[in-house]
């Protein structure tokens, strides 16, 4: 992904708050089950709350997050660091940002410091290996400071599937095959290879990762199917095959201390553009009861922290909007259909063509409204403008703040369960 020139600006603090909405603390609540805990810290969650109608069942034994119920210590520091915030700060927690050329150079540092941009991540393939790698992520959880970001540690992300799409190369670094193949090994191997691919994520200092990807690619379509099946990223052609996969491959994450994200909700496999280079990307077959969802909703059951949006359109699900813009994709079937308290994190809003006719106010806006709460751009100045009109917003409107603590609080949350709060 190309990441154009970075742009600056700074921005007095935010009018601070002392206390916490009811509503946001229920919904941090419901998000701290969510998050999968490093093998060496325990971390407080408890689980989401079923939706009305349905009836809760039991998660399975090797559950990939915690599975204790939340207890005022998880609460305080969570709540602690939270009042501590400035508005700016809270905001700035809703945004994943590209680092330029995977490096963290002046402009990148002073936008992080002035705008409070609380994650980052690597936008394109770095060769750098493992040490160089760390030395990037080093510097970059240098800048966590009671100024910046209250003290809060950075999540630290990168797109290494496998295949074609593995970001981070180089000394220290194993070749991951495609998800295809991946999908020919017994999951109970996946699972302990994926936690060796963790280990080498952790030494980097990357504590999250953009996969696996849980979208289903129908059988001899792969050549039409731009994003997903032209680039062997599906784990196989059916849902029992990708859940399978995909639960083994975030497991073995989860035993190495990294976060994943299922991703491309509610899935790009029947589509046939690619959102990052076309507008207008549209799948006509989805229904919001789905078999092709069942893969997401085997991550979410395992303990998923993050679940990505995509930026298509749906029109058996919501024709109107696209997915990063639809109440109905998040609110209604994410959150209540398929019980999903984690954070919900968009695809790249910064340079794709599919968001490319939008302002990034909108696009900030629009997502966060629907129901979104981490914005990923690989572009800082868009991020910036971001910013801008989230606090604009959040000013102005009651509700929309709401939205804006709520979601913060979710990314707080998910935080605390791989130990980047400073409490």
């Amino acid at each position: 992904m190309a990441t154009p020139a970075r742009r600056l600006g700074r921005r007095a603090p935010g009018r601070r708050l002392t206390g916490i909405p009811a509503a946001v603390l229920v919904l941090a609540l419901a998000a701290a089950g969510c998050g999968a805990a490093p093998a060496d810290q325990s971390r407080p969650s408890a689980p989401a709350s079923h939706p009305a109608g349905k009836t809760a069942t039991a998660a399975p034994a090797s559950r990939a997050g915690p599975a204790t119920p939340a207890g005022p210590a998880t609460m305080s520091c969570a709540a602690t660091v939270y009042d501590r915030m400035t508005e700016a700060q809270r905001a700035g927690q809703l945004f994943l940002v590209g680092l330029t050329a995977d490096q963290l150079d002046q402009a990148t540092a002073a936008a992080i410091r002035s705008d409070h941009f609380g994650s980052v991540l690597f936008g394109t393939t770095s060769y750098a290996g493992v040490a160089g790698a760390r030395a990037v992520t080093n510097a970059v959880q240098s800048l966590a400071s009671a100024q910046a970001t209250a003290g809060v540690r950075f999540l630290v992300a990168a797109n290494q599937e496998g295949g074609q799409v593995q970001q981070l190369q180089g000394a220290g670094f194993g070749a991951i095959p495609a998800a295809l193949d991946q999908g020919l090994i017994a999951p109970s191997a996946l699972q302990q290879e994926a936690a060796a691919w963790g280990r080498q994520l952790r030494a980097a200092g990357v504590n999250l990762d953009l996969a696996p990807v849980m979208d289903v690619v129908p059988p001899g379509t792969d050549q039409e199917n731009a994003p997903i099946g032209a680039l062997q990223r599906e784990f196989g052609h059916d849902p029992g095959t990708v859940a399978a996969h995909g639960d083994a491959f975030l497991r073995g994450m989860s035993q190495a201390g990294v976060a994943t994200t299922a991703k491309h909700f509610p899935g790009l496999g029947r589509v046939r553009g690619n959102t990052d280079f076309s507008s207008g990307v549209v799948d006509t077959v989805t229904t919001p009861a789905d078999s092709y969802l069942q893969p997401y909703q085997a991550a979410i059951r395992a303990g998923v922290p993050f679940v990505m949006v995509s930026l298509a359109t749906y029109t058996r699900i919501d024709p109107q909007h696209l997915a990063v813009f639809s109440a109905r994709v998040m609110r209604t079937i994410l959150r209540q259909q398929l019980n999903f308290g984690g954070v919900i994190v968009s695809d790249d809003m910064g340079a794709a063509a599919a968001v490319g006719g939008l302002s990034p106010a909108a696009r900030a806006i629009g997502f966060l409204t629907a129901g979104g709460d981490l914005i990923t751009t690989v572009s800082v100045p868009v991020a910036t403008a971001m910013d801008t009109a989230v606090l604009q917003q959040a000013a102005s409107s009651a509700a929309f703040r709401a939205e804006v603590n709520a979601a913060a609080m979710r990314v707080l949350f998910a935080k605390q369960a791989y130990g980047l709060l400073p409490c």
